[in-house]
């Protein structure tokens, strides 16, 4: 399912059926601002298009606001055996063509990276963790600038 199948409030159409304009997709929603509910599910592929899976979760950093990751599901069926993974938010780019996220890692590298299951998530407030799995996708921690 892409995000523009869950979007219940009609708010990535770019024209209406009875043929009324609809947002102006240039100022949003979509693809520049886009509903958190509306990405979950959302296919993941590679650049080889590769399917790796989909959306299950997007984790929000509460002090500051922003994306942290989206946890990605890969392999199992129907939940069972499923790998889930925490994906760098900055590692993901939305392909608005075909409606769906890149990853830009093969799918070897997919099975063999930093996972865990539904019952053992991992300590993702870990300064460690955070380190290996930008690290493992080559991106850089969001560093917040202080407080006042």
């Amino acid at each position: 399912m892409n995000y523009e199948e869950r979007d219940p409030y009609g708010m990535y159409k770019i024209s209406s059926p009875d043929g009324n304009a609809g947002p102006d997709q240039r100022h949003g929603p979509g693809p520049h601002l886009m509903g958190a509910d509306t990405l979950l599910g959302n296919d993941v592929y590679n650049k080889s298009d590769d399917d790796l899976g989909d959306i299950k979760e997007i984790m929000l950093d509460m002090h500051s606001g922003r994306v942290s990751y989206a946890v990605l599901s890969y392999g199992g069926f129907m939940g069972m055996g499923e790998k889930l993974f925490a994906v760098p938010w900055e590692a993901l780019t939305l392909d608005t063509e075909n409606k769906r996220f890149t990853l830009d890692v093969e799918k070897a590298r997919l099975e063999s990276a930093p996972g865990f299951d539904r019952d053992h998530w991992p300590d993702m407030a870990d300064a460690g963790w955070e380190k290996s799995i930008h690290a493992w996708y080559g991106t850089q921690p969001y560093s917040p600038s202080p407080r006042l």
